[in-house]
């Protein structure tokens, strides 16, 4: 298959130590090469399938760093543009004991914001098989959110479908105004891939399977729940079915529900099963957090059946 995606290129420099606040002096590690799509689009490169992408990044080094890592992993990186006006995307982020994170974003005014709809070219998209959107980047600005309206337009006419992920940010926009924002793509997504509370912030229930048939009935045929060290759960009109986690030892969380993503995607490009595609995301996810950095641990498709099958002999 054929994937676009469209999103925040930047960089992320975190603390070296855990439970150290950013309000704080400190030391800090990275730069490394980040944003949930480009994390999303790099790993799904690696694991075989083409990939192209729409963002922008200054003229400088961390602009260098994300491009020249996406060209070498095999993503088209055709569409991003090099702004001499604007510093590429930063995001810094620390980790708590507890599993939790907080960032501080350089992203709407930077290069990352500066995505237009004219940056999405007809010809391009309606030859995509998936296009694949990210909450985070479509609530960046309103001209990034007009951009992702255009490209759902063309892939839409092209007979192509639409995953979604919702990756939503409360540092970015209220709840209420992310539902609003986002039921255009819900009710043309074929796949949507949420977790528990970005699916709760979709449907407005609290209870999961009730939520998710209400997701359901507005169009999705798909719904891939993420919930991290408990696996997925998939749910369609059908059924549902629940794939557990591999056991890895965590090491950096960020990037794994992009990284899932792509597992997932390539699964339906290989024609596999749908409880078989959830396993292949689930390992794709799970090797993703085994590295500090957010897109280190982005597995190949070699990589990810040389792991499968190294616990399949143990089971």
């Amino acid at each position: 298959m054929r994937i676009g995606c469209l999103g925040e290129l930047l960089v992320e420099i975190m603390r070296d130590r855990i439970d150290e606040p950013l309000g704080v002096p400190g030391t800090f590690v990275g730069p490394f090469p980040s944003g949930a799509p480009a994390i999303f689009a790099d790993c799904l490169a690696r694991l075989g399938e083409e990939v192209f992408f729409v963002g922008a990044v200054g003229e400088d080094d961390f602009g260098t760093l994300i491009v020249e890592r996406l060209r070498e992993d095999g993503v088209d990186v055709s569409g991003i543009k090099r702004l001499p006006d604007f510093t590429t995307g930063v995001a810094f982020v620390t980790y708590f004991r507890d599993g939790s994170r907080k960032f501080i974003y350089h992203i709407s005014r930077a290069a990352s914001g500066q995505i237009f709809p004219e940056d999405v070219q007809e010809e391009v998209f309606t030859h995509l098989d998936f296009l694949h959107v990210m909450g985070s980047s479509m609530l960046i600005n309103e001209q990034c959110r007009a951009a992702h309206l255009r490209a759902l337009e063309y892939v839409k006419k092209g007979g192509g479908k639409v995953s979604f992920d919702p990756n939503f940010r409360p540092e970015l926009l209220g709840k209420e105004r992310a539902r609003e924002l986002f039921q255009p793509i819900v009710r043309e997504s074929t796949v949507i891939f949420p977790t528990q509370e970005e699916l709760r912030v979709l449907s407005d229930e609290e209870d999961i399977d009730r939520a998710c048939a209400k997701v359901l009935a507005q169009g999705p045929e798909i719904i891939a729940l993420k919930q991290g060290k408990e696996g997925s759960t998939i749910y369609t009109r059908q059924g549902k079915w629940a794939i557990p986690a591999f056991p890895v030892e965590e090491v950096d969380p960020t990037g794994a529900g992009d990284c899932y993503c792509a597992g997932f995607l390539a699964g339906l490009a290989q024609g596999l099963p749908l409880p078989e595609v959830g396993k292949l995301a689930n390992a794709v996810g799970a090797l993703a957090v085994t590295k500090k950095g957010p897109m280190e641990g982005a597995p190949r498709l070699k990589e990810v059946q040389e792991f499968m099958g190294r616990l399949g002999r143990r089971e």
